[in-house]
């Protein structure tokens, strides 16, 4: 049953695939289309951030990971360099499960 699954999954990624090839070039060359796809993957990269720090089943949970992003957001928002942000996120949340 796995097997049929995997060659069912891998099928429709090569159909998937072959579809996005056969799309016309005037259709990806507008100005529409084109602002979408620039700001497409900062979208999904926010959902999928906001899913896993604040989600767990299907229940809200807010605990050290919610409080490493908050302190994230405030480091983003003073303009404090990546490297920072990251640190300062990890080690509140190291710091508030230790506690």
């Amino acid at each position: 049953m796995t097997w049929v699954a995997v060659l069912v999954a891998s099928v429709a990624c090569l159909l998937l695939k072959v579809a996005g090839w056969s799309v016309p070039a005037r259709f990806l060359e507008g100005d529409r289309l084109r602002r979408t796809t620039v700001l497409l993957p900062v979208a999904l990269l926010a959902g999928l951030v906001v899913v896993q720090t604040l989600g767990s089943g299907r229940h809200l949970l807010l605990d050290a990971r919610s409080a490493g992003l908050a302190v994230a957001a405030v480091a983003l928002l003073l303009r404090a360099p990546f490297l920072v942000v990251v640190v300062a996120a990890a080690a509140t949340a190291a710091v508030l499960r230790v506690l």
